[in-house]
């Protein structure tokens, strides 16, 4: 069976609670009815005969923090039941991964099971948790509209996407990356994506992993939570013809995070601290040293440049008053 012909297949659609998939007119065919996120994203095109060309006073404005609310996509989606924190204890859903792939993902579960979580998490050891997994992760994000690109940022691991609008796709480098490379246009307030050429990753932590031939479509649109407060909802079409027996379709919602904002709250830089991640001895789970711990190296206190004098004033990562000098006046 060839992947064009699964498409014949019912769709799996998993949504957050009270979140609606369909936020496209309902006369345009699914995301599911296309062999590749190419061809239903350049159906989306010409249909909106190539979308809104914003300005900047009227391009959509996305500002704020942003957190994940309440998506529940990791266990409805590719566990029957018994999915734990990390998949620990599930069993895999045999009517949406390719036999390598399920089974890649029980290995998994069977290693969550024994270990009591996620045996290898690929940010252990300063990856970045990269797309799809992007869309799941808990950690706040910052949205930023422009009328020819979007940036997306991410909290965790400074995972940044850029969404180039009204443009073709581009991979000069001839390689696939962490996040793919992403084209989108706008129809009025709403942002529709095209992602490709992506690094095989996860789609989170103790879930399947995805393959390099993984791509997306995605819709974003702006609403309101029953209190008022703004929410963002993104419906995704995913293909994947390595991991995937047919295209599948989630949605993932993010709320502002009002709390953190009034706290004053900024994204910084995350700092990983690689160094102190060791391999078992059994070669199967990594180990975060702790300050402490034989071994540990403090990144953040201690260090010597090799290309600077060692008694250089002003080099202290997180200086104290005595550190500081006494300005005149």
């Amino acid at each position: 069976m060839t992947f064009r012909t699964m498409l014949a297949s019912t769709a799996l659609v998993v949504v957050a609670s009270g979140t609606a998939f369909a936020q496209l007119p309902e006369d345009l065919q699914p995301g599911t009815d296309f062999a590749t996120s190419t061809e239903y994203y350049q159906y989306l095109y010409d249909h909106f005969d190539g979308g809104t060309e914003h300005t900047y006073e009227t391009v959509p404005h996305w500002e704020g923090l942003w957190s994940g609310a309440g998506n529940p996509i990791f266990r409805e989606a590719f566990f029957v039941s018994g999915a734990g924190l990390f998949g620990a204890g599930g069993t895999v859903n045999p009517d949406i991964l390719t036999p390598e792939y399920e089974a890649a993902t029980t290995m998994r579960l069977e290693l969550a099971t024994q270990y009591g979580q996620q045996a290898y998490d690929r940010i252990t050891t300063c990856e970045p948790p990269g797309y799809p997994r992007w869309l799941l992760e808990p950690y706040v994000r910052e949205f930023v509209n422009t009328p020819t690109q979007s940036w997306w940022l991410n909290d965790l691991a400074n995972d940044t996407r850029r969404i180039y609008i009204g443009q073709e796709h581009s991979n000069i480098e001839g390689t696939h990356s962490p996040e793919g490379d992403s084209i989108g246009f706008w129809v009025d307030d709403m942002l529709i994506t095209n992602t490709v050429d992506i690094y095989p990753n996860d789609w989170f932590r103790g879930n399947p992993p995805t393959s390099n031939q993984l791509e997306s479509v995605e819709v974003w649109t702006m609403g309101q939570q029953d209190d008022g407060t703004p929410l963002l909802t993104a419906n995704v079409t995913f293909w994947d013809p390595i991991s995937l027996l047919r295209p599948i379709q989630l949605t993932y919602t993010f709320r502002q995070n009002t709390g953190l904002m009034n706290a004053g709250y900024r994204l910084r830089h995350w700092e990983c601290e690689i160094q102190n991640t060791v391999l078992s001895e059994d070669g199967q789970t990594t180990t975060l040293l702790l300050p402490g711990d034989p071994g540990y190296v403090d990144q953040r206190g201690g260090r010597h440049i090799p290309d600077l004098p060692t008694d250089l004033p002003g080099q202290e990562l997180n200086p104290g008053e005595e550190a500081l000098p006494d300005f005149p006046g």
